[in-house]
């Protein structure tokens, strides 16, 4: 009877410590529930709704005074856009992320917190390319926030939680672990770079949501899944916090862009065919095809046929792993970039700087007395070509944005003007003059990435 009853007091000691709120704190203690970690990291996962309202483009008929009266003479109604997604708190002052896709372009952010507090935002900082976003929350103060992990320490096959808001349902955990790491070049959305990779469930409703590990510790932003249905097949990304973290630095710090270091510099994986041509023992890093030049690698004496495998010491295979290094690294810093060169390794100082804008780019706008009125241009210099993802060696004159009638005639935002009605352009108002002049048959000679392309037109 005394062992039986020991049996059943320790039973029951067991019972009740397994009944109290705590996160796990070891694999069987994970098996048997995620709920205290739900309990500790979700009150610091929000839902967002955005809505961005747009003034519709006017129909170009209404310029023509006999079709004006089929559409009363009146002006388009605006357009209301809603998006759904989800966002982190970082800080108990209220400082949020969430995806660009999801506010970036919102005009009016309502962010609601677990308890059903609902706050406004405003967005600090926001970057298309990487599909990050950080809100300040208005008038808050005290909040359940979450703690960055380092993303190097992340290891495939870890357990994780997604905690976001898919479809709309409201907060909802899912688990799986981490699938891969170093994921890049797989974006399905407006996100460009390096992914965390995971099999948790990730739905629409989901970006900008919480990827958290065992220890309530963020990991990733959720931002986006591989899917041809619509739905998770179980291959899910996630933006690595160390970028979120650089990103909340550079909007604490004031900034109203994010600002990522300039490699100035092109290049491509190393594939198996490559690898022995450049005395590696195996397929790896990242040879260089062209440098800018005022590039900081050529600066620091990279040239065409080096080989880049690592950067701080950790291995990049492709050129995204390498911007995402930098831009952890952070502008003003300098990196040690290691580079193979007939064979033989060598960690070389890189100083991080931001794509210099000089030449000042003299953005211009043509007006209503050009043949295409509205066309946005712009003198090219080291930082439009990275904006605009422009060949290295792209000089003179670039189309920011076509306007009301530039795509109409066959021009493209991105294309570099050489020419118009035959004589070449090098700067926007060469541009600008040629246009406004010469009647209204009208040749243009633009470079299209590394094809050239003539267009005639009247007007």
């Amino acid at each position: 009877m005394r062992y039986i009853f020991a049996l059943i007091a320790s039973f029951s000691f067991a019972t009740a410590a397994l009944t109290q709120e705590q996160v796990p704190q070891s694999q069987t203690q994970i098996a048997l529930s995620f709920a205290p970690l739900v309990k500790q990291s979700a009150p610091a996962v929000v839902n967002i709704y955005a809505k961005l309202i747009t003034q519709a483009r006017p129909n170009t008929f209404m310029e023509d005074p006999f079709f004006q009266r089929f559409f009363d003479g009146g002006t388009p109604a605006p357009r209301v856009q809603n998006s759904l997604g989800s966002g982190v708190i970082l800080s108990e002052s209220g400082i949020v992320v969430s995806n660009y896709h999801v506010v970036g372009m919102a005009t009016d952010i309502r962010v609601v917190l677990n308890d059903r507090r609902e706050y406004s935002a405003r967005v600090l900082l926001g970057d298309e390319d990487s599909d990050l976003a950080i809100l300040q929350l208005e008038g808050t103060d005290d909040l359940p926030s979450l703690d960055l992990r380092a993303s190097d320490d992340v290891e495939v096959g870890e357990l994780v939680l997604a905690i976001g808001n898919p479809f709309g349902v409201g907060q909802t955990v899912s688990s799986g672990i981490v699938s891969g790491l170093a994921r890049s070049g797989s974006s399905n959305g407006s996100g460009r770079g390096y992914f965390i990779q995971t099999d948790a469930p990730i739905n629409p409703g989901n970006s900008g949501g919480a990827l958290i590990d065992m220890a309530g510790r963020l990991i990733g932003i959720n931002t986006q899944i591989l899917t041809r249905s619509g739905g998770s097949n179980g291959i899910g990304f996630a933006i690595p916090a160390d970028l979120v973290g650089a990103f909340v630095a550079q909007a604490e710090a004031g900034n109203q862009e994010f600002l990522r270091p300039w490699a100035g510099m092109s290049g491509q994986s190393v594939d198996a065919d490559m690898a022995d041509t450049f005395g590696l023992d195996r397929p790896g890093g990242i040879v260089i095809s062209g440098l800018h030049p005022i590039s900081p690698f050529k600066q620091a004496g990279f040239a065409a046929s080096d080989v880049i495998t690592a950067v701080d010491g950790q291995v990049v295979n492709t050129p995204s792993e390498m911007v995402f290094r930098m831009s952890v690294a952070g502008l003003g810093n300098t990196s040690q970039v290691t580079r193979i060169r007939d064979g033989i390794a060598e960690d070389i100082a890189v100083n991080l700087v931001a794509a210099p804008d000089d030449p000042p780019r003299n953005a211009t706008v043509l007006g209503e007395d050009s043949i295409l009125p509205g066309l946005q241009l712009a003198q090219i210099n080291p930082a439009v070509i990275s904006e605009m993802n422009l060949l290295l060696q792209a000089a003179g004159v670039v189309i920011t944005d076509t306007g009301p009638f530039g795509a109409r005639v066959g021009l493209q935002g991105g294309d570099v003007i050489e020419k118009v009605r035959g004589t070449p352009t090098l700067t926007p108002s060469d541009v600008e003059e040629l246009l406004a002049s010469g009647g209204r048959n009208v040749s243009i000679v633009v470079l299209r990435g590394d094809s050239r392309v003539q267009l005639r037109f009247r007007l």
